[in-house]
């Protein structure tokens, strides 16, 4: 797709297209934004299992006209017997927790919790569709066939060695033949029989049943069969929460960002760098050495305090430790000076790996979603609980088995998380939704997509098309390298190399930088819209 996409009354985007035809469906049926968020979420978990799972976490930002933005945390806490001490029983040694595996899957999975308390707000917004018709199409796909994409065949096949051992995941991901696991064809139908059924009792009887219903007891069962430490009072206490979502503001906009546990700090602060760096060295161009450099350093300054205090909420609490210190114009002024215009600040620091969706969403009275969910990995876990089909993320392998660090697990902790949806207010009118996944990859995509469409007046979609960039690593990638697509300007390559970046070339449209989207609302109602060329996802409007 070339071109920004426009409609009147509604619109979404999501990176594969079934699932905005589920949430546009919505739409036209008199649903709101977050109605047909829920309709797209509970979609993508089917036709997209390599990205995401009801298994996984979610996190929102919902964005009412007059109305102050409200967050969602809907992570899973680490369960009651998931310990440091409980992982040395295990014969667990170092402080690394197995990425993969029932020891992986030791936190529970927030996602539906999440769905939930956004129905809430829709309630009070007069939202009136049942559960039954936003789950509508996840139910179809699920029982009736979902098609296997492309991406899907590429990373089954690449982690097939490490995945297909994992209960269940053979019986959910591969076909069985005279040869043995096959990788499914693309564009193949396949049916995921089990999870439709656990989707059609969600239907049936609520999304509580996740958590303290039938769904939630097998769940828990077959997880303490398999070796995991989670158990139904896990399931039981579990909430999630609505709260404030962090902001801060740039030259003719406010941004907003989600709460630690999430990486959302970091998004904020690299366009709150980038942006002050811009005006100083007087940036005019979202292409060329100046503009990549001066946001990747960006980048450096906010990972550096991401990675060293970003935690769950409760820890920072106790060691005094605020995200909102870091946005503050005497904070941010400090980075700011920190960074060498010419030469680049040595790195890497440590990297985040992960896998997930973003999508959004935007109704004809103006509420806009911006939602983000994951398993961690691809595939998380790999664990499949043959009973209900439920794929289980493996976020809590973020954890640290040192107590000593600040992301050290504990009993009902939360995990780090590098989930972070993103929504900007502009001081001319404009609103705006937009988002990535890809673990490192979600806050730098974040700063291209916006500063190139809100500094530098590219339209919506050629933000999102445009080559982009990934400091460290993603997407089971090793190598912690600064990467760009191969459509990037040769000469700012060579200006980067020759400032001391360890720049490394990818194809174009690679899905290391992950995949993107963005809606923005003009102050006169009309939507522009923009999905990655990357994924399988396209806008829809009417």
């Amino acid at each position: 797709m070339r071109q920004t996409l426009t409609s009147p009354r509604g619109m979404v985007t999501a990176p594969h297209h079934l699932a905005t035809s589920a949430a546009a469906s919505v739409l036209r049926d008199g649903g709101n934004a977050i109605e047909a968020m829920v309709a797209a979420a509970s979609t993508i978990a089917v036709v997209y299992p390599h990205m995401n799972s009801i298994g996984g976490d979610g996190f929102w930002i919902i964005s009412e006209p007059g109305q102050e933005p409200v967050a969602i945390d809907a992570c899973g806490r680490a369960a009651g017997l998931a310990s440091i001490d409980w992982y040395r029983e295990q014969g667990v040694a170092g402080t690394v927790i197995p990425g993969r595996g029932s020891l992986a899957a030791n936190t529970v999975a927030g996602a539906i919790s999440g769905w939930q308390e956004a129905l809430i707000h829709s309630t009070r917004m007069g939202g009136k569709l049942p559960v039954s018709r936003l789950l509508q199409d996840a139910v179809y796909y699920a029982k009736n066939g979902a098609p296997v994409t492309q991406s899907q065949v590429n990373f089954t096949t690449k982690f097939l060695p490490e995945l297909g051992t994992q209960p269940g995941f053979a019986k959910q991901f591969l076909n069985d033949d005279t040869y043995g696991h096959q990788v499914p064809l693309v564009n193949t139908l396949r049916t995921y029989a089990a999870l439709g059924n656990t989707l059609q009792a969600l239907s049936d009887k609520g999304l509580d049943d996740f958590y303290r219903g039938d769904v939630a007891a097998s769940n828990a069962a077959q997880l303490e069969e398999l070796g995991s430490p989670l158990r139904l009072a896990d399931f039981y206490a579990h909430r999630a929460q609505s709260v404030k979502p962090l902001s801060v503001k740039v030259t003719g906009a406010t941004l907003y960002n989600m709460t630690p546990p999430t990486q959302g700090l970091a998004s904020l602060m690299i366009l709150a760098i980038f942006d002050k760096l811009r005006i100083r060295h007087n940036i005019k161009a979202a292409d060329g050495f100046e503009y990549l450099h001066a946001i990747v350093e960006a980048t450096k300054q906010a990972f550096k305090v991401r990675n060293r205090h970003v935690a769950d909420p409760a820890t920072m609490t106790a060691n005094g430790v605020s995200p909102e210190q870091f946005l503050t114009d005497v904070f941010i002024d400090q980075c700011v000076a920190n960074v060498d215009m010419k030469r680049a600040l040595p790195w890497p620091e440590k990297t985040i790996h992960g896998d997930t969706i973003w999508m959004g969403t935007a109704d004809s009275s103006g509420r806009m979603v911006s939602y983000i969910q994951s398993v961690y990995w691809e595939f998380g876990s790999g664990v499949v609980l043959s009973d209900t089909g439920v794929g289980w993320q493996n976020r809590g392998s973020s954890f640290l088995l040192d107590p000593s660090s600040h992301i050290a697990l504990a009993p009902h902790k939360k995990p780090f998380h590098t989930l972070n949806p993103a929504h900007a207010r502009f001081d001319d009118g404009r609103t705006m939704v937009y988002g990535n996944m890809g673990g490192d990859g979600q806050p730098q995509s974040q700063s291209a997509v916006f500063s190139r469409y809100a500094m530098f007046g590219q339209t919506l979609q050629a933000a999102v098309s445009a080559p982009r960039w990934l400091l460290g690593k993603t997407w089971g990638q090793e190598s912690t390298t600064l990467k760009f697509e191969n459509r990037t300007d040769a000469k700012a390559l060579q200006a980067l190399r020759d400032a001391g970046h360890d720049v490394e070339v990818l194809e174009d449209y690679s899905d290391t930088m992950g995949h993107a989207g963005a809606i923005v609302r003009q102050p006169d109602g009309l939507y522009l819209g923009a999905a990655d060329p990357r994924s399988d996802g396209v806008v829809a409007g009417f």
